[in-house]
């Protein structure tokens, strides 16, 4: 690219990992590496270069915010933003580091460490003498501490210099173990698990069974969406958004409490199988872990496995969940994974965890599977990187409708309140309200209206971003006293 000056310069190593290939092979898995750190820096709009030398990787860009996003591409070990260069010659080399390092180390201590690539006249040893006696005019030495760390690389005809060597995400590049789908609820597990095969060179679409909602929906896509934006370079990752209500209430209906869990999850599995084999993945992702919740004793995950004939894979099997909470901070979901609700636990009765498969087989043979076919076929489909942040917002502040478990407030004063209100429902004014959220209940759902139904759907998102499920009456008063006409006619 051109138009812009490229002034900063990283110097890419790929993972250890890429080595070990056949030439063959090493040269796709560059070819994609390549791929996917062009996407990142067309992501932040910078003008690049990349330039592939088969043992390193330089990148040329217009912004130094290319270090954020290249820390971010899988398939790199590190890299090092480059303070100079020079030819490869021993008198080069002495002269351009010292004039780059002399200031930078004077009075404290340095170390200088070279590694070297192709045919010279001088060896390493050479230069770490050289260019140290140059600088030991101006620092003492230390090469096990040194407060400045003066690194140069040879390879072929230049001379690289840099300070530091930053750990890059490592794994395999983007997409070349080839397609799955992951199973994802929006908490700390399923992003984990996801992010944890996007670095093996996995391609992850999602799947998301919907069990409470617009709100539900919106908080799940924000955490797939920081997923594909800051961790799927090279890739264009779909979400595939099912409606769960018809088979949940199915469920409640036909199969022993004690089995929903159970049961729930092997319908997410045949969901994901469906998907699967319809988009040609080769595996499903999930979230479980040995142990962490009752349907994923290694009995209950034993009755579930036969629901899919796509192969699963669990990532988190021998997980805690500190490591995996540690884990969703290093990638960014924990903030947004936090405020997800537990839509899963579906019962307080006493869960089966020592399921035996026939007799879960048994209590699914209740169920008309073929209401998962109509589910499947009906979900939308949304291409995440493309979905614009306003998305994300507006298509969920607002509802028609108003579920029997949902908890109405009325938010306008309490003259207006007392003249006609929703039936049932609480009153808390606006104000009120917004300083005070925490007053709410985390586990209830709330619709919420006003006047218009345009303050409540202020109010409702910064509920549904504080992890409460919210949403506010389209159409305010007017709408909603002849939707409750209707109900009562």
């Amino acid at each position: 690219m051109n138009g812009t000056s490229l002034e900063h310069l990283i110097l890419i190593r790929p993972s250890g990992e890429l080595a070990t290939k056949s030439r063959h092979t090493r040269r796709r898995f560059q070819r994609s590496l390549v791929e996917a750190l062009e996407d990142a820096l067309a992501s932040i709009g910078a003008e690049y270069e990349v330039q592939d030398d088969w043992g390193r990787l330089y990148v040329r860009a217009s912004s130094r915010t290319a270090l954020d996003v290249v820390a971010r591409v899988y398939g790199i070990a590190s890299f090092s933003e480059i303070e100079a260069t020079t030819e490869a010659s021993l008198d080069s080399i002495v002269e351009v580091g010292e004039r780059v390092y002399a200031e930078r180390v004077r009075g404290g201590t340095f170390g200088v460490k070279t590694r070297r690539s192709g045919t010279h006249s001088f060896s390493s040893r050479d230069i770490n003498y050289e260019l140290g006696a140059a600088l030991n005019r101006y620092a003492e030495v230390d090469l096990d501490n040194p407060d400045v760390a003066v690194r140069v690389e040879v390879r072929d005809e230049t001379t690289y210099f840099f300070s530091d060597q930053i750990p890059g995400a490592a794994g395999l590049p983007a997409g070349v173990e080839g397609p799955a789908v992951a199973l994802i609820s929006g908490g700390y597990d399923s992003a984990v698990a996801a992010s944890m095969m996007l670095r093996r060179g996995v391609a992850l679409d999602y799947v998301f069974c919907n069990l409470a909602g617009g709100a539900y929906e919106r908080a799940v896509l924000a955490v797939a969406k920081l997923l594909a934006d800051e961790w799927s370079y090279g890739l264009r990752p779909q979400i595939h958004v099912v409606d769960f209500e018809e088979p949940l209430l199915q469920l409640k209906e036909c199969v022993r409490e004690s089995y929903w869990q159970v049961i729930l999850k092997r319908l997410m599995y045949r969901t994901g199988d469906l998907i699967a084999r319809q988009s040609g993945a080769h595996a499903i992702v999930t979230g479980e872990a040995v142990g962490q919740v009752s349907s994923q004793t290694l009995a209950n995950l034993a009755a579930i496995d036969p629901a899919a004939t796509t192969p699963v894979v669990r990532p988190l099997l021998g997980f805690d969940k500190g490591e995996i909470i540690d884990r969703s901070r290093k990638i960014g979901t924990y903030p947004l994974s936090e405020k997800v609700r537990e839509y899963c636990a579906l019962t307080k009765m006493r869960p089966v965890t020592e399921a035996v498969p026939e007799d879960v087989a048994a209590e699914e043979a209740r169920l008309d599977l073929s209401i998962l076919d109509s589910a499947v076929e009906g979900r939308r489909v949304l291409a995440l990187r493309e979905l614009d942040p306003s998305e994300l917002v507006l298509p969920y502040l607002y509802t028609s409708e108003i579920a029997a478990e949902a908890v109405v407030v009325d938010t306008r004063s309490a003259a207006q309140f007392d003249a006609w209100h929703y039936p049932g429902a609480r009153h808390c004014e606006f104000w009120d309200l917004f300083r005070g959220v925490q007053s709410l209940e985390k586990e209830l759902t709330y619709v919420l209206y006003c006047d218009l139904g345009l303050k409540t759907a202020q109010l409702a998102e910064k509920l549904q971003r504080a992890g409460y499920e919210a949403s506010s009456f389209k159409g305010g008063v007017r709408a909603l006293r002849a939707y409750a006409e209707a109900r009562v006619g």
